[in-house]
């Protein structure tokens, strides 16, 4: 477990999966959902080179069929530390026998943490080091405690987007695929969600043509979180189907998941991000502690 702190957070993160463990702010109030097996046992994985499902858990390549896993191979990867100081953090995935058999490039990802005051950004950066033209998804699936304060419940919480915008909702399948449909996704005055865990029945809600930035907050709280993510074009909202699970994941998402009953192709699949051999792609996003 590595740490980064100053004066206003203290964050760990684990080097498998160089994912998050713990966000706090500096009277130790915890704001990063901790995980439980009943709910979710996870807590913020880092998804790369894929997000979410392949039609069998397979997807073709260069006229061959490779199998990998629901998000990827990075959240159950040990990351090495290639540079670190007290505000900012950086791990490094770098191909391996295990990852070319899955996913056939030569790469290097590195996933990087740094503190701004109340503010976290996490930085994803991947270089191909092949000489191919390599495709890819990345995203980031951070889980966040609600209620965050005592004497609140799940239903006092409401997202708020930054600006008004005609979110679409895209279209999944009853087994998590993208239809290829798009519909409205109606927000109170152009920007509100009002959270209630019966909106996960279906599971996640992914958005496109959203506002890219969000905070989750309450009107009779103090706390409040605020995601951002402009390099993104996906939103994911989800817990866990069907539960009373008492967190909420805001998924921000550079590409989706594989489309209803296509063994997809990684280089024609539509939002893939493709990126030229020796070329670097650099995304991030941020949370942000609000006090009100």
């Amino acid at each position: 477990m590595r740490e980064i702190k100053n004066d206003s957070l203290k964050v760990c993160i684990q080097e498998k999966g160089a994912s998050l463990w713990s966000i706090k702010d500096d009277s130790g109030n915890e704001y990063l959902w901790q995980g439980d097996p009943k709910y979710w046992a996870d807590r913020a994985p880092n998804l790369f080179p894929y997000i979410a499902r392949l039609t069998e858990g397979k997807y073709r390549l260069d006229g061959k069929t490779y199998e990998m896993d629901i998000h990827g191979f990075a959240k159950d990867s040990e990351f090495e530390v290639a540079d670190s100081t007290q505000q900012e953090i950086t791990f490094r995935l770098h191909d391996t026998e295990e990852t070319y058999r899955q996913y056939p490039y030569r790469f290097v990802f590195d996933i990087s943490y740094r503190l701004e005051e109340k503010k976290l950004f996490v930085i994803f950066t991947v270089k191909n080091e092949d000489e191919k033209v390599m495709y890819f998804g990345v995203g980031g699936h951070p889980g966040f405690r609600v209620p965050m304060e005592e004497g609140l419940t799940f239903e006092d919480y409401r997202l708020e987007f930054d600006t008004i915008k005609e979110a679409k909702r895209v279209g999944f399948s009853e087994d998590c695929f993208v239809t290829g449909e798009k519909e409205r996704f109606e927000l109170a005055e152009g920007r509100i969600l009002s959270l209630r865990h019966g909106m996960f029945d279906e599971d996640a809600i992914v958005l496109t043509d959203m506002a890219h930035s969000v905070t989750l907050v309450s009107e009779k709280g103090k706390r409040a979180i605020r995601v951002a993510y402009s390099d993104m074009d996906f939103l994911g909202l989800w817990h866990m189907p069907k539960t009373d699970a008492p967190y909420i994941c805001i998924e921000p998402w550079s590409s989706l998941p594989s489309r209803k009953g296509i063994l997809e192709d990684l280089e024609t699949q539509p939002n893939l991000i493709s990126l030229a051999p020796g070329n670097t792609y650099v995304a991030q996003f941020s949370i942000e502690l609000v006090d009100r």
